[in-house]
Protein backbone atom coordinates (compact mmCIF):
# COMPACT_ATOMS: atom_id res chain seq x y z
CA UNK A 1 0.00 0.00 0.00
CA UNK A 2 1.01 3.86 -1.18
CA UNK A 3 -0.05 7.04 -0.11
CA UNK A 4 -0.69 9.19 -3.34
CA UNK A 5 -1.50 12.34 -4.16
CA UNK A 6 -2.18 13.92 -7.40
CA UNK A 7 -2.19 18.02 -7.54
CA UNK A 8 -2.44 20.31 -10.12
CA UNK A 9 -1.99 24.46 -9.82
CA UNK A 10 -5.46 24.79 -9.70
CA UNK A 11 -6.37 21.59 -6.77
CA UNK A 12 -6.09 18.69 -5.54
CA UNK A 13 -7.03 16.10 -7.39
CA UNK A 14 -6.50 12.98 -5.62
CA UNK A 15 -5.32 11.38 -2.32
CA UNK A 16 -5.40 8.58 -0.54
CA UNK A 17 -4.20 4.84 -0.45
CA UNK A 18 -3.31 2.99 -4.05
CA UNK A 19 -2.45 -0.26 -4.60
CA UNK A 20 -0.10 0.59 -7.97
CA UNK A 21 0.25 3.79 -10.53
CA UNK A 22 1.21 3.98 -13.98
CA UNK A 23 2.67 6.64 -15.26
CA UNK A 24 3.89 8.80 -18.88
CA UNK A 25 7.22 9.84 -17.89
CA UNK A 26 9.91 11.70 -20.78
CA UNK A 27 11.64 7.79 -21.36
CA UNK A 28 8.95 5.94 -20.95
CA UNK A 29 5.87 4.48 -19.33
CA UNK A 30 6.79 3.48 -15.78
CA UNK A 31 4.90 1.58 -12.95
CA UNK A 32 5.52 2.14 -8.98
CA UNK A 33 4.48 -0.42 -6.63
CA UNK A 34 4.75 -0.59 -2.60
CA UNK A 35 8.33 -0.56 -1.57
CA UNK A 36 9.70 0.94 -4.85
CA UNK A 37 13.21 3.42 -4.54
CA UNK A 38 13.08 6.71 -3.96
CA UNK A 39 12.79 8.44 -7.31
CA UNK A 40 11.99 11.74 -8.97
CA UNK A 41 11.09 12.01 -12.61
CA UNK A 42 9.54 14.38 -14.90
CA UNK A 43 6.41 13.36 -16.74
CA UNK A 44 4.91 14.09 -20.26
CA UNK A 45 1.60 14.40 -21.69
CA UNK A 46 0.14 11.00 -21.26
CA UNK A 47 -2.69 9.45 -19.24
CA UNK A 48 -1.65 8.14 -15.54
CA UNK A 49 -3.38 5.48 -14.13
CA UNK A 50 -3.81 4.05 -10.98
CA UNK A 51 -5.57 1.61 -8.36
CA UNK A 52 -6.82 2.34 -5.11
CA UNK A 53 -6.62 -0.53 -2.36
CA UNK A 54 -10.18 -0.99 -3.07
CA UNK A 55 -9.83 -2.33 -6.61
CA UNK A 56 -11.19 1.27 -7.83
CA UNK A 57 -9.16 2.03 -11.33
CA UNK A 58 -9.18 5.58 -12.32
CA UNK A 59 -7.20 7.81 -15.40
CA UNK A 60 -5.89 11.43 -15.26
CA UNK A 61 -5.06 12.94 -19.31
CA UNK A 62 -2.09 15.02 -18.22
CA UNK A 63 0.01 17.59 -20.12
CA UNK A 64 3.10 17.82 -18.38
CA UNK A 65 4.51 17.26 -14.78
CA UNK A 66 7.07 15.32 -11.96
CA UNK A 67 6.63 12.99 -9.62
CA UNK A 68 8.62 12.15 -6.43
CA UNK A 69 8.65 8.34 -4.56
CA UNK A 70 10.10 8.00 -1.10
CA UNK A 71 9.08 5.52 1.77
CA UNK A 72 5.74 4.34 0.15
CA UNK A 73 4.46 8.22 -0.40
CA UNK A 74 3.97 9.04 -3.87
CA UNK A 75 3.65 12.58 -4.34
CA UNK A 76 2.53 13.62 -8.30
CA UNK A 77 2.61 17.60 -9.62
CA UNK A 78 0.38 17.61 -12.68
CA UNK A 79 -0.53 20.17 -14.83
Amino acid sequence: MMKLSIVSPERELFKGEIKEINLPGTKGKFTILTNHAPLVSSLEKGEVHYTTIEGIEYSLEIEEGFIEVSNNVVSVCVS
